[in-house]
């Protein structure tokens, strides 16, 4: 044979095969693409010169890496599906007299067109959008951009690289299929295995105990330090649990209702019955992979999103104030200086101080499991991170400052304010020391030291500034090298927009620290913002890009096992005929099963994401995301727009479906 004719005939199989083909380069250029976009973004200059430009720069590294991990286990299991559904074809040429090292030539033709036209079509579709995402993360950042034609060598370089070990990879996997096939076995290729499955019932109740093991997780973890630790448990339950429940626990169900005779013995419910039991069978895992790959698209939308919409919620609850100074370890007489700089700044600047607070502080990490005792110790025992609790320490002066209430206390009275927990005596022993609770109040600062979800508090207000320093010495003496610190803060608010905050507080700063030599902190509002849309800008975008890839595989799958089930049915469809049922109720039959069979996913992704709501609130509130209703309106506007998405994928390959089925 001449050694055009492999290379032609290749080609032909290519075009002959293009429903199945056609989709899969797609997707290859596709994929390509979103890797050189996020390698370009992540090797951009004028991007990492930007304010905020490190934190998305390795945002989109992070990024390029999951897509070239994900590339290798979908495109790997796409050509997998293609190899086999193509064994007959293959048999049929080892039968024509055809060898299986000229196959192997046939297979490596068409490999080299799929990755010349995955490698062109991808790069040229990377580089002509790779500035318009660049303008568009620029965007979500607040920075200035510069328009330009730009070309990532470095990105093409790393492109041709991964998907050149990824292509081979796929290339000798399908070698390997038909090495290892007699000729008998591939003509056979997409008919084995048509016995009615068996219903193993250890596995589907090994699957609902991973699922429900995963779920109570969610829902029971009550601490955010403790949910970003187990939060990756409850993942891999998850899926595992899905990919068991999918596999077997169907089966069981199905079998379940066999069983039944006076639900199945009705000609609807017999062809429904056995028809899913079938499709089950054949599609399983690819069912529970388009579910766990619509849950990844709704958990990082709703979250990312939620992100990016709620951070004027996140600044203010980080910043109750525009300004904020602070001093630890310092003197009053420095602190009273402090403020004073402040102000003569301000005044020098024509800056007006709208309204302001003062207020010295304590606050350090207990354990405590219930009673009433508070115990301080520094062992970072990982089992006991449901018990830690702030306890927090501010004087009777400061409080009267805050509330215009005037109190009067000994030095072993206090006032008690609990937050995230519930304190039921009337004292309490710290350092082996009573003190008595005079009373609870409600109007503790919690918009100021209490910014956070992550830890629950007990809020003490002390007679005055020598019991916080008595407590400050006794903690130090438990934590040695590392205890907390004594912290005055100075908290305004100006007349002025952005900017003019921004330059006032640069030029406050800058005053202190050449006029003070004290440990001194300090924060700003709108100067923290552009800190907000670099890192929750990023992540949305990461998000959205990355959610773009998976509903990407998740339409392939969809539409591959579109196709398979058609080519299944379309004997099964003449068959049901030819015994007496009518075309429409053959019709009916194969509609309603469909329907449900490509409905699960959705369905239980949706429970998934019911159930992950909790643990992901928690997870935002580390980022000080705190606006519950913010996250449930994201989640739940995702789950639709994703549901719509879903629907309009299905009526499209529904139609290749129908095509199959009537020819």
């Amino acid at each position: 044979m001449s050694g055009t004719f492999y290379s032609k005939l290749a080609f032909d199989n290519i075009r002959k095969n293009s429903k199945s083909y056609f989709p899969y380069i797609i997707t290859c250029i596709f994929t390509v693409a979103m890797y050189y976009i996020m390698k370009s973004l992540s090797l951009n200059e004028g991007l990492n010169g930007t304010f905020g430009g490190g934190t998305a720069v390795a945002m989109m590294s992070f990024g390029s890496n999951i897509i070239a991990f994900f590339a290798f286990i979908f495109l790997f299991y796409t050509n997998s599906f293609l190899t086999k559904k193509r064994k007959k074809e293959f048999g049929i040429y080892n039968i024509l007299g055809m060898e299986k090292r000229h196959i192997a030539r046939v297979i490596g033709y068409e490999s080299l067109y799929v990755v010349l036209i995955s490698f062109v079509g991808g790069l040229g579709v990377g580089i002509l959008f790779d500035k318009l995402m660049y303008v568009a993360i620029s965007r979500l950042m607040k920075v200035n951009f510069t328009l330009g034609f730009y070309i990532s060598t470095g990105a093409i370089y790393s492109t041709l690289i991964i998907f050149s070990i990824l292509f081979f990879v796929i290339f000798i996997n399908s070698l390997r299929m038909i090495h290892f096939s007699n000729p008998i076995e591939l003509l056979k290729g997409g008919n084995v295995g048509e016995k009615e499955p068996k219903a193993k019932w250890f596995i589907a109740l090994l699957g609902l105990g991973c699922l429900g093991a995963g779920y109570y997780i969610s829902l029971t973890i009550e601490n955010p330090i403790m949910a970003l630790t187990l939060f990756f448990v409850a993942v891999i339950l998850v899926i595992v649990g899905t990919y068991l429940i999918f596999v077997s626990g169907s089966i069981v169900f199905l079998k379940i209702l066999k069983k039944n005779k006076s639900y199945y013995y009705k000609t609807n419910h017999f062809i429904s019955v056995s028809g899913m039991m079938y499709r089950m069978k054949q599609n399983a895992v690819g069912l529970a992979n388009i579910c766990i790959l619509s849950t990844m698209v709704l958990v990082m939308i709703s979250s990312t999103s939620s992100l990016i919409i709620g951070i004027d919620d996140i600044l203010l609850q980080r910043y109750p104030y525009q300004m904020e100074y602070s001093a630890w370890d310092a003197s009053n007489d420095d602190f009273q200086q402090l403020r004073k700089i402040i102000d003569d700044t301000a005044e020098a600047e024509g800056v007006q101080i709208s309204n302001y607070e003062i207020y010295t502080y304590l606050q350090f990490s207990v354990v405590y499991s219930g009673g009433d005792t508070f115990v301080v110790s520094n062992n970072n025992d990982i089992s006991l991170i449901d018990d830690v609790c702030e306890v927090n320490f501010i004087t009777a002066e400061d409080y009267e400052l805050y509330t215009g209430r005037k109190i009067v206390l000994e030095s072993d009275e206090v006032l008690l304010y609990c937050y995230g927990r519930e304190y039921t005596e009337d004292y309490f022993i710290l350092f082996d020391e009573r003190y008595n609770i005079t009373g609870r109040i409600d109007d503790y600062m919690k918009g100021h030291l209490l910014n956070s979800d992550i830890t629950p508090s007990f809020c003490f207000v002390v007679s005055d500034i020598d019991v916080i320093n008595h407590l400050y010495e006794k903690q130090k003496e438990v934590y040695n090298k590392y205890p907390s610190r004594i912290y005055s803060n100075y908290m305004i608010n100006i007349d002025g927009n952005s900017e003019e905050q921004i330059a006032f507080h640069k030029k406050a700063v800058d005053n202190v620290l050449h006029s003070l030599s004290i440990h001194f902190g300090y924060g700003c509002r709108e100067d923290s913002r552009k800190g907000c849309y670099e890192l929750y800008g990023s992540l949305f975008f990461m998000g959205f890009f990355l959610s773009l890839l998976f509903t990407m595989a998740t339409v392939i799958i969809i539409y591959y096992k579109q196709i398979s089930e058609g080519m299944d049915d379309k004997n099964r469809f003449e068959i049901m005929q030819k015994v007496g049922m009518s075309e429409q109720e053959v019709k009916t039959s194969i509609k309603s099963q469909v329907l449900t069979v490509f409905f699960m996913p959705l369905i239980m992704a949706g429970m998934h994401i019911a159930f992950a709501f909790p643990i992901l609130k928690r997870l935002l509130a580390l980022m000080q995301l705190s606006n519950v209703k913010l996250f449930i309106m994201c989640t739940v506007f995702s789950y639709l727009v994703f549901s719509a998405i879903y629907e309009i994928i299905y009526l499209m390959t529904a139609k290749t479906y129908y095509k199959i089925v009537k020819r």
